[in-house]
């Protein structure tokens, strides 16, 4: 009988708060061209600017808001569907079929991303903000206090602005990351040309990526102009007509950026995340 780790439930929120460190600079940048009414600048420029403008350290606007989201969204997502594929496993065969490893992923994705909500609105105000005049930044000290001011100033349901848009987009990224990396993952292994190792690791959860950003980036794009208004849309349909004015491919504003933060931020969790499962998971015989 043979031995194996498995992960404990709350390994990809550590492992996606690892990736978000190393990430975040694209993720900002992402949010900036996301937000220009018009197309100004590309993700150099943006970049440049930035830092010309705020200095280096600008590019890390918000990073504790995206460390307290990956400790909510990213969390809850990863327990449920760890949780749920475990659960699935006893006593059967080898691994879930796909179509099953999908509803797990959708089902963890859409609760993260409710519960993330509040963290990420926050994420994408703090790091949008090096862009508003001085006089019209929020200027939150970090999360909890950026969480605290929404929740005093604007209401509850403020806080959960796009709430909806974060919750489906939570469950699409979820199934191209989750689904596809552990499906990409055992079919790399089905072939006998690699073992579990680091490579068969990266080239799955590179796949995985691009997956994840291909399915979700409508729904980002949206997101982030709901979280980043000033009550300027009326919900998620006035967002989308509002943006479609601008042409169809406005719902793929920053997908370079947005492919170029998300793969490797994928590539790093589930690297991560391996390496957690590897010296620290739960010894199962199987």
């Amino acid at each position: 009988m043979a031995e194996q780790r498995v992960s404990r439930w709350y390994f990809g929120g550590l492992a996606s708060s690892g990736a978000a460190c190393c990430t975040h600079p694209l993720d900002l940048l992402k949010v900036h061209l996301q937000t220009q009414q018009e197309v100004k600048m590309r993700m150099m420029g943006m970049a440049m600017h930035v830092i010309r403008t705020d200095g280096f350290f600008a590019l890390y606007n918000g990073l504790s808001a995206s460390l307290c989201r990956q400790m909510t969204y990213s969390l809850t997502r990863f327990g449920i569907y760890e949780t749920a594929k475990k659960h699935l496993g006893q006593g059967s065969q080898g691994p879930p079929p796909f179509y099953q490893k999908v509803l797990m992923a959708a089902a963890g994705g859409f609760t993260g991303g409710f519960v993330g909500t509040p963290a990420d609105m926050v994420n994408v105000r703090m790091q949008n903000d090096v862009k508003q005049p001085p006089a019209q930044r929020r200027n939150y000290s970090h999360a909890l206090d950026g969480m605290y001011r929404v929740l005093r100033e604007e209401g509850l349901k403020k806080l959960f602005s796009g709430a909806t848009v974060a919750s489906f987009r939570g469950a699409l990224v979820t199934i191209g990351q989750l689904s596809c990396y552990d499906q990409a993952k055992q079919l790399v292994l089905a072939t006998g040309l690699l073992s579990d190792n680091i490579v068969t690791h990266f080239l799955s959860s590179f796949i995985a990526g691009g997956c994840a950003t291909f399915l979700c980036q409508p729904l980002d794009v949206l997101k982030t102009r709901l979280m980043n208004s000033h009550g300027e849309y009326q919900g998620v349909v006035h967002c989308a007509m509002e943006t479609a004015k601008l042409g169809p491919l406005a719902f793929y504003k920053g997908f370079v950026p947005a492919a170029v933060r998300l793969v490797p931020q994928t590539v790093l969790t589930f690297l991560f995340l391996e390496q957690l499962r590897k010296y620290f998971g739960i010894k199962v015989t199987t």
